[in-house]
């Protein structure tokens, strides 16, 4: 039983939510606690088949399941061999993305339980359901064009849940926003999947990479611009600078757990962004001037996150800035363990940029999404987002104050938490590109710890307003959900060479090694 699920782990990961979400309507109808619990149980499933699927290829290599088919090849009666079936493509870097949708959705669900009540929570716990579905799905397709497929399934369904509570003004108009801008990403993917089709007859990313990679003369002008459409839609997805103008609206409207969904939403906007770099095109592409590019776009998110959180006075949607900022340590650090890829091969300082890269991915979506549910605990309890109208909340909100401040001392990457592992690792490998870049990096998580020090004592540690005296407790779920996120992040700052080690490297490793990709897909023809 065990040995069959593992098998067909790839696609039951997928088939487990996509299924539950059409049959929760349903269930919803005859008991909303039953809807809760089988949304639960398909969360729980899926997180443990994840965490079953990592384990083996982390130990065994990459995995491919083929929808349709034995063989992720076919031979043609010319002989030649391409391949023609729809694959699922799941190496170490694809668990490491599960594993992070997975668990956020499993904390987000359960944080939900308490949060989302009234009218059409059966719809919404449907649409959180496909979300994860685009999510998951973004991870582990081997197919271009699926790869679009599921974008528009996370675009859709998280616009919709931008606009939950549809009877508020400022949330429809966030949710259109998104919407359109999700649409002009999905439009340059599907032009950038034609274009490429149209070129070399193929969809399948290992067989693309592998015509892309054996040019002698280049990339061809059609595979340029593919390129570019690309990396423009998803740095846009990935709600990199300058074009993150969405990303504060969109997660400062959204449901206190939506907007921790979210920001792994990026996140796998951004593992399509690195596939498309590193596995599709590597070192086909100028090393340089796309490491150049790269560092950049994460200097000029940095620098907007930075100063415009500064001038926030609005909660969620300083949060969405500081989120903002932690996308351009990514960049920051991806761009430069590229500019130091020199034909397939790393430098020392490149595996460490990478690898503080690639982990505070995982950070990112733990501290910032910690510091979205204590923000949405807030506007449960006070009805308020304002700064200006909230102080002394540590009085009635002692627990959600505590987990606060392990937001804020993560996303600032002081020690002993996991933001400080992985942005010292960054901070370390970009030294030695620039000093410069250091202590620009260094500097700005100075101003992000000061911004978020006068937020906590201004929002828990002032002065309590009468009209704030009387909150109600927080739910016990919410608080649930903050404290398994805090414990996380407790265990990656105490134990960072472990998840460095076990998680971290052999994503990185995946990452940079295209060549075992392509040759699993295609089987060295």
């Amino acid at each position: 039983m065990i040995d069959t699920l593992l098998t067909h782990a790839p696609i039951l990961i997928i088939a487990a939510p996509l299924l539950t979400a059409f049959i929760l309507p349903l269930i919803d109808k005859v008991s909303t606690k039953g809807r809760n619990i089988l949304a639960l149980c398909a969360v729980v499933f899926t997180l443990i088949l994840v965490v079953m699927l990592a384990q083996d290829v982390i130990e065994n290599g990459i995995r491919i399941y083929t929808l349709g088919g034995e063989n992720a090849h076919m031979a043609l009666p010319s002989g030649y061999h391409v391949p023609v079936r729809i694959t699922l493509v799941v190496d170490a870097l694809s668990a490491f993305m599960v594993i992070i949708s997975s668990l956020i959705s499993f904390v987000g669900l359960l944080y939900s339980f308490a949060h989302v009540k009234g009218e059409g929570t059966g719809k919404f716990y449907t649409l959180f359901l496909l979300m994860l579905v685009g999510m998951l799905g973004m991870e582990m397709t081997g197919d271009l064009f699926n790869l679009f497929v599921f974008l528009e399934i996370l675009s859709i369904s998280s616009a919709a849940l931008v606009a939950f509570y549809i009877r508020k003004g400022q949330p429809i108009e966030a949710s259109i926003k998104f919407i359109i801008i999700s649409s002009l990403a999905a439009l340059f993917v599907l032009f950038a999947t034609g274009l490429l089709y149209g070129e070399y007859n193929l969809l399948n990313m290992g067989a693309l990479a592998s015509e892309i990679n054996s040019q002698t003369g280049g990339l061809t002008l059609v595979s340029q611009f593919a390129f570019i459409l690309l990396l423009a839609s998803f740095s846009l997805k990935a709600g990199s600078a300058p074009m993150h103008m969405w990303l504060p609206d969109t997660y400062g409207e959204a449901p206190g757990a939506i907007s921790m969904f979210l920001v792994a939403g990026t996140q796998a906007s951004l593992y399509a962004l690195l596939r498309v770099i590193f596995t599709i095109y590597n070192t086909a592409l100028d090393t340089s001037i796309i490491g150049g590019l790269l560092i950049i776009l994460g200097l000029v998110s940095i620098f907007i996150g930075v100063t415009m959180a500064l001038i926030q006075i609005d909660l969620k949607r300083l949060i969405g800035y500081a989120a903002v900022a932690e996308v351009g340590y990514i960049l920051l650090a991806v761009g430069v363990g590229f500019f130091e890829l020199a034909q397939g091969e790393l430098s020392e300082y490149g595996l460490k940029a990478l690898q503080g890269g690639i982990f505070h991915i995982f950070n990112d979506v733990l501290d910032i999404g910690l510091l979205f549910l204590v923000a949405g605990a807030i506007i449960y309890l006070t009805k308020e987002t304002n700064l200006n109208k909230l102080g002394g909340l540590a009085r009635s909100m002692k627990y959600s104050s505590f987990f606060f401040l392990i937001g804020l001392v993560a996303v600032a990457g002081l020690p002993p938490l996991n933001g400080f592992a992985s942005k010292i690792l960054i901070y370390e490998a970009i030294y030695k590109v620039s000093p410069l870049l250091s202590i620009i990096a260094i500097l700005a998580s100075i101003f992000m710890l000061a911004i978020f020090v006068k937020i906590f004592y201004s929002v828990f540690m002032g002065p309590q307003l009468p009209s704030l005296s009387n909150i109600p407790k927080t739910p016990l779920l919410m608080l649930t959900s903050m404290a398994i996120l805090s414990g996380i992040m407790i265990f990656f700052g105490l134990f960072p060479d472990y998840i460095v080690d076990h998680l971290v490297t052999p994503a990185v490793n995946a990452l940079v090694d295209n060549f075992t990709y392509i040759t699993s897909i295609t089987g060295g023809i």
